[in-house]
């Protein structure tokens, strides 16, 4: 993963199929690693939990977190 050299976090607002920026920025932060995404490598979020996976497995395990099913 390539990040620019200023590393700002931006803030998003995640949509099903698409996400909106709301504050710019070059990445944002895995809700369940905290390995940040470069934006042109975000594929995994949740649009009911407003939170960004860094892979599959991460949103898996994040969801079966949010069921009670650790």
């Amino acid at each position: 993963m390539l990040m620019s050299n200023n590393q700002k976090p931006a803030r998003l607002h995640y949509l099903a199929g698409t996400f909106r920026i709301l504050s710019s920025g070059d990445h944002v932060v895995c809700a369940v690693t905290g390995q940040p995404i470069a934006l042109e490598d975000l594929r995994y979020w949740s649009v009911e939990r407003q939170e960004a996976y860094v892979s599959a497995e991460a949103s898996l395990k994040a969801s079966r977190a949010a069921a009670g099913r650790g």
